[in-house]
């Protein structure tokens, strides 16, 4: 049996507010609904946290319960997160990581996706996402590459598997640029990438992808990524495990230079 999908806490928490405000203020709910050109049914939503409060809602109540901007302020709080809640841990520690070890299976990795391939897989999320989600989301995705560039005393290794290359995200157009833009990174001084053919027997890789991370203080970390759900190992045995595995996928896998190779040709048979 699933469990009920619960609305973020942030809704219920500026909707409550919403209320205890007005009720204060000795605004009616028809007051509030009429000023913020809601139907009565939409603001009962909105302040149980059923619906995200808008910020029409959030602009009107304001006003007429003279909050001086404190019901105002939680329109920042409203906006969709970056990232998917399990994500977070993962994106906490790559950003101050000194170095990320990548294998993919099925997708180019984030920190290599142009805007539109993040955007085309991004927007077909399911169930699907609000289009202010997505944008966040494609936002999010952007703004983590900015390390790659920024970082160089950063080391960077992909590991690619054939089949995520040559998986069409998009139209044919689409996955020319981003293979393109795979090869442009890998011009990068701090930026190794490798792809890993099927027709080689890397059974290791047959799993699933890995990211392998070093934080500043030298401490070893491995994430692993399914639907819906990610998980930060910290603990030696099970980072030692991926990390093994991780040895063997790139043993496997071609030079950086036969790499560059190797999607130049996937490209053109596009």
């Amino acid at each position: 049996m699933s469990t009920p999908k619960q609305n973020p806490m942030s809704w219920r928490y500026c909707g409550d507010q919403v209320k205890r405000w007005r009720t204060l203020a000795g605004v009616s709910r028809e007051q509030l609904s009429q000023a913020a050109c809601y139907d009565i049914e939409s603001v009962r939503s909105m302040e149980a946290g059923r619906r995200k409060p808008t910020l029409q809602l959030l602009q009107a109540a304001d006003e007429l319960c003279d909050a001086k901007g404190m019901l105002l302020g939680a329109a920042t709080f409203m906006a969709p997160e970056k990232f998917p809640p399990y994500l977070q841990g993962y994106t906490d520690a790559e950003a101050t990581a000194i170095a990320i070890h990548t294998y993919a299976a099925l997708l180019i990795p984030g920190l290599l996706q142009t805007e539109e391939y993040a955007r085309e897989l991004i927007s077909h999320a399911l169930p699907p996402l609000d289009d202010d989600t997505v944008e966040a989301r494609v936002v999010g995705r952007m703004q983590r590459q900015e390390k790659l560039a920024n970082s160089p005393r950063v080391l960077f290794g992909f590991v690619i598997y054939e089949a995520a290359l040559r998986a069409k995200v998009g139209s044919a157009d689409l996955m020319k640029r981003q293979l393109a833009h795979i090869i442009d990174m890998s011009s990068l001084r701090n930026v190794a990438i490798q792809v890993l053919p099927a027709n080689r027997a890397a059974y290791p890789a047959l799993t699933g992808p890995i990211i392998l991370l070093e934080t500043a203080e030298h401490e070893q970390l491995a994430y692993v990524e399914g639907h819906r759900t990610g998980v930060l190992h910290a603990d030696p045995d099970k980072v030692n495990v991926l990390t093994q595995r991780h040895g063997m996928i790139r043993m496997q896998a071609l030079s950086v230079e036969e790499s560059v190779e190797f999607i130049g040709k996937v490209s053109e048979e596009l």
